[in-house]
């Protein structure tokens, strides 16, 4: 997985300095609850929906089970229709691919559909490096990038953004990227879209590369599937003469019929829609409709290590609705940027450790950034249970940090900052396996407990920091059972 985002302070840092922003609170708070509200309305209208979210979670499992049957038809499907299939084991190979397909086309600037692969590869800054420009034209994404800034939602990137900010981002970046923003800009909504359009139309008219990710891949007929609510997608999508896609290789579904079950669940989990505005299609190239030359770039980039981990691989399930991140309470306190990666909340917190592994300070923190309350599984509405591979991943971390392959043997690299956490593990299982010792250190606990301090020491005040320890009891609970019902079960 790219490094873009790597470099950031673990979650715990980041977070505490986010959770001290008000403004950032503020955004977040107003943005998430309005968000879940209308969610929570769209899917109670539907009678079914916990059938089509079991229909979601088998056909993606199914899907996983047999990926590389589905692939291999998903390329000749793609390739009878016209298209030119390319395969990338990660993201340094992708950025080679794109850069290459740009740069034979003679152009130096290519306008973008709103894609969490070709950010989470780091595109647009490869595509800079050799001289390209790339234009997002999601206006969150538009946002994000005039404000030199770093997406923090799946669905609304510039969620940490207030109306003022967007007006003085306009007012002082468009002009170095394009048509300038009119005089006297506010900060009403439609000024806004409106600045945004005119901006945007002159480069949809004049670029001859569209590059884009997708929602979903049909094998059955090569056909591939962007939602959107704007409408900036369908314009990059069918202006350009060439169209570049860059898909993750889970993003597959076997047939067209599969499509049907995602096209309920997914507006009404993302913007509460009943369906999404625009549902762009395409198979191949087709003569007189559409861009002549059509690339799609299947990425791996570390898809197929989180495939082998059978707990782990439902994460892989992920279609990209961003419910989880609106219910989540670590989330909207926190922001998006705490979490280091295009993949914020709690479905980035299972995903890139999974995909970039737990080397670095940042990977190794993500799972351990939730409540476990459960919120997040509650509304996926392809069943990923998050709570149980964050515990699993938790697991991983502190056993032993990320599992590799060296030729046909799987090595456990050794975690680091884990070692009081297990010496404390081992301790509480010795202790609790032997009675007498427990009970005499719970006696020595409640004998001197007013000499306990409120906060614990060293690496302990992580916790205990922000709250007071528990107080010991003046007498144990066996003693207690022991005085008052003479050790006897009295409840029978």
């Amino acid at each position: 997985m790219s490094g873009t985002f790597v470099g950031m302070p673990a979650f715990p840092k980041a977070a505490h300095e986010a959770v001290n922003n008000p403004t950032l609170r503020g955004n977040l708070r107003h943005a998430t609850h309005t968000i879940r509200t209308k969610r929570a309305k769209a899917v109670a209208e539907v009678s079914d929906w916990a059938e089509l979210r079991e229909a979601g979670k088998r056909i993606k499992d199914h899907t996983l089970r047999h990926l590389d049957d589905y692939l291999v038809r998903l390329e000749e499907s793609v390739t009878a229709a016209g298209g030119i299939v390319h395969w990338a084991a990660d993201a340094e190979e992708a950025n080679r691919i794109v850069t290459e397909l740009v740069r034979a086309t003679g152009e130096r600037e290519v306008v973008k559909v709103k894609s969490m692969a070709t950010q989470e590869i780091g595109l647009n800054e490869a595509l800079e490096a050799a001289g390209i420009h790339a234009y997002e034209t999601d206006l969150a994404e538009l946002i994000v990038q005039l404000g030199k800034d770093r997406p923090s939602h799946i669905l609304v990137p510039a969620i940490h953004r207030n109306r003022g900010e967007i007006r003085d981002i306009f007012a002082r970046e468009m002009g170095a990227w394009g048509r300038a923003a009119p005089e006297g800009l506010t900060d009403t909504p439609a000024e806004l879209a409106e600045a945004a359009r005119l901006h945007l139309r002159e480069k949809f008219l004049r670029a001859k590369v569209g590059v884009s990710g997708a929602n979903f891949m049909v094998a059955e007929t090569g056909t591939l599937v962007v939602v959107e609510s704007e409408g900036n997608g369908r314009m990059c999508l069918t202006l350009p003469e060439t169209l570049i896609s860059v898909v993750g290789i889970e993003k597959i579904v076997p047939t067209w019929r599969d499509l049907e079950v995602f096209l309920q669940t997914l507006p009404r989990s993302s913007t509460a829609e009943r369906m999404n505005p625009y549902t762009s299609m395409w198979t191949g190239t087709t003569d007189g409709d559409g861009p002549r030359v059509f690339h799609l770039v299947l990425l791996d980039n570390g898809r197929t290590d989180t495939l082998a981990d059978e707990v782990g691989r439902q994460a892989l399930r992920c279609i990209r609705c961003s419910a989880c991140l609106n219910v989540c309470p670590v989330y909207e306190r926190a922001g998006g940027h705490a979490y280091g990666s295009v993949y914020p909340g709690p479905i980035g917190a299972i995903l890139s450790p999974q995909l970039r592994g737990t080397a670095s300070e940042i990977d190794a923190s993500l799972p351990y950034a939730s409540s476990l309350c459960g919120a997040c599984y509650e509304v996926c509405p392809v069943a990923i249970d998050i709570p149980e591979v964050l515990v699993h991943l938790r697991e991983r971390i502190a056993q032993g940090g990320r599992a590799t392959r060296d030729g046909d043997t799987v090595v456990l690299k050794p975690a680091k900052g884990h070692a009081a956490e297990r010496a404390a593990m081992r301790a509480a299982r010795w202790a609790f396996s032997h009675p007498g010792a427990l009970g005499a250190g719970q006696r020595l606990a409640s004998r001197t407990r007013r000499f306990h301090p409120r906060t614990l020491p060293g690496p302990g005040r992580a916790w205990s920091g922000t709250r007071d320890l528990p107080a010991v009891p003046a007498e144990p609970f066996r003693e207690w059972w022991q005085r008052t019902r003479g050790g006897k079960d009295t409840t029978k």
